[in-house]
């Protein structure tokens, strides 16, 4: 089976489709035990037409969770932005608090086919989290020893979506020079125009210039702003903020 998954992760890199990789993920989750997946950013996609949702899921369930705008509160979908690795849906009240409406989520999804599942999580620093699952149909047989390998599949078939967007949505990744992300590394500590200049040993003014262009870069007036858009993308860390 490891061979399997192999050739889809080699394969899905030249995928050039989002119907494509929809056709990619069901046969290799039908190979590896699974009657369903879906690959999702965890928002009201409705509302973003640059959010990832690729699924296969009961026509009847997709609909419903739609309807109730479940992208954000869906109990799989928290349970998934709390940790970095793949998780079985039997794990959820280890995970999460489920309140009633989430245990009544759960059994709709039951009702409508979907048994038992695994979620593999994705996080991209400036992106919604998101995740890829795989389901099982009720009544089909448990699962266990491919678990590994989903983790895999998983996680390259989200960044294979991820590149299919980007190419449609994106003008590129936003990007600073080493001096614009020096001073806004230390504009997030909390430094002024002032004191940057003479950590860095250049004028206010440049400091100031520096600054300027790394607030139209990101499309933000204030320092605020522009330091947490460097942190989501990654430009600065919080270990570089935090750094004393």
């Amino acid at each position: 089976m490891f061979s399997r998954v192999d050739a889809f992760v080699r394969d899905v890199r030249e995928l050039e489709t989002e119907e494509a990789l929809a056709g990619a993920l069901a046969d290799v989750s039908r190979d590896l035990g699974f009657r369903y997946f879906a690959l999702t950013h965890h928002v009201d996609v409705r509302r973003s037409s640059a959010a990832i949702r690729i699924h296969n899921y009961p026509d009847g369930w997709a609909e419903w969770f739609d309807e109730q705008s479940l992208g954000a509160t869906d109990p799989v979908h928290r349970a998934s932005n709390m940790t970095s690795v793949g998780f079985t849906w039997s794990m959820l009240p280890d995970m999460i608090a489920l309140t009633a409406q989430d245990r009544r989520i759960l059994e709709l999804a039951r009702s409508e086919g979907l048994g038992e599942g695994f979620t593999v999580p994705a996080h991209v620093p400036g992106e919604a989290h998101g995740s890829c699952s795989f389901a099982c149909a009720v009544g089909d047989p448990p699962f266990g020893e491919h678990l590994p390998l989903l983790q895999l599949v998983g996680a390259f078939a989200f960044e294979a979506a991820r590149r299919m967007r980007r190419s449609r949505f994106s003008q590129g990744p936003i990007q600073l020079t080493d001096r614009q992300r020096e001073c806004v590394m230390w504009a997030a500590r909390g430094k002024s125009d002032w004191e940057i200049a003479r950590i860095l040993g250049v004028s206010e003014a440049t400091v100031g210039e520096h600054l300027r262009h790394a607030y139209e870069r990101y499309g933000v007036g204030k320092r605020t702003l522009v330091a947490i858009h460097a942190l989501f993308d990654g430009t600065i860390g919080f270990l570089d903020v935090l750094r004393r």
